[in-house]
Parts: C-alpha cells; structure tokens; sequence
C-alpha cells in the first residue's frame, strides 16, 4: 500500500457546499476504474490537472483567466470540493471538473498516457518530520507517473513556501530523465492565496518551480 500524500482532515460542510456536491451537472466527476475522456470533457482544449486547491479561490481565478486550457482539479477535502463547486458555477466557468480524490490514484487509474498539458502542486503539505519525507507527493516514483501522463514539453508548475521541500523537489526533478527545469521568478498569473499571503506574513519564502517535460 502506498504512503497517503495527505492529512485526512474532518472540516464541518456547510449548507451551501453540501448544495454544491448534490448538485448532478456533471461538473464533480467521479473515481473509478475506467479510463477518463479527456477530448470528451473538454473538446478541443489541453488539459491541466491541480494536484490539491485548497478552497479553489485561486483555482477559479485561474481558470477564468486562461478559457483556452480545461482544468481538472482534485483534491481530497469535501468542504473544499463544495466551495469550488460553487464558485464555478456562480462564475459560470464550462472549463473546469472537480473530483474529489487522491490525485495519485487519478493519475493511475484514470487518466490516459501522454495526455495532460500541464500539472499545478501549489503548497503541498511538506511533512516537515524526516520520518515522514516518504509520503511527499514529489518524489522520483510520483515523478515517474506523473510524467508518463505528462505531453512532451508539458509543464509542471509547483511552490512551496517549506524551504526544505524546495530543496528537495529541485533534487528530485533534477535527477530526473523525464523532467528538466527550475526555480522561476513568481508566475503573474498565479493568485495569492489566503494560505501564502499566511506564509509571507511569517516571514516564509516562497519558491516557485516550473519543470517541463522532456521530449523522450
């Protein structure tokens, strides 16, 4: 059995979230054993997948921005799942499907090979005791699979404001045949959240790295 990538966490859903999850328009989309359409989901659009968004604030911002990528964010927290829920169908937003899910397990079961545009981790928790290194999401194993999901010359977008983490996912990335790249100044396009604006306020540094997908 694989180390959980996540803290479980219980967080009271409210009356509006739980609207949001009972709603069946086809926006949550869920787990299962079958391969996911990507071209079916989103005819004609590169698809990114969001590893983890919090309460998708920054997430539907983002996809309301950039129409011209669909977007499949996945997270494990139902209160969260419910917010974003919302927020795109207040926006109006067609480009987006949630599901709520361990993302590797996605990855796995779901999603075709060399089919995702691009991958966004932003503030993965960092397991910040040495005993728990092992359950990061970004290790040569995940590296691996997310890669042979990943089109040549796809991206992989990520930030941190653990330093260590940093340290760790550019020595990890760097070994790695399937991925070459760095730390990058701040992506424009990419929201504070209220998570980050938390780190900066205690004096945390935040790096942002941008990998991409080799051409092999």
């Amino acid at each position: 059995m694989s180390n959980r990538t996540y803290k479980p966490r219980r967080g009271r859903v409210t009356p509006r979230q739980a609207a949001a999850l009972d709603i069946r328009d086809g926006l949550l989309i869920e787990l299962g054993r079958t391969t996911l359409s990507l071209t079916d989901e989103w005819p004609g659009l590169p698809v990114i997948l969001e590893i983890g968004f919090g309460t998708g604030a920054a997430t539907a911002v983002m996809a309301g921005d950039q129409p011209q990528f669909g977007l499949l964010a996945v997270d494990v927290h139902t209160p969260g799942i419910g917010d974003l829920l919302h927020r795109v169908r207040t926006i109006g937003l067609t480009n987006v499907r949630v599901m709520e899910a361990d993302a590797l397990e996605v990855l796995r079961t779901m999603i075709p090979e060399r089919s995702l545009a691009g991958i966004r981790t932003y503030f993965p928790d960092p397991w910040p005791k040495a005993r728990h290194h092992k359950r990061r999401l970004v290790t040569a194993e995940h590296a691996s699979l997310i890669g042979s999901r990943t089109t040549s010359g796809g991206t992989w977008d990520l930030a941190t404001d653990w330093a260590p983490y940093a340290d760790q996912m550019i020595d990890v990335l760097n070994k790695h045949p399937m991925w070459e790249g760095g730390a990058v100044d701040r992506p424009s396009d990419r929201p504070v959240t209220r998570y980050e604006q938390t780190a900066l306020d205690q004096g945390r540094e935040v790096t942002d790295l941008r990998y991409f997908r080799t051409i092999r």
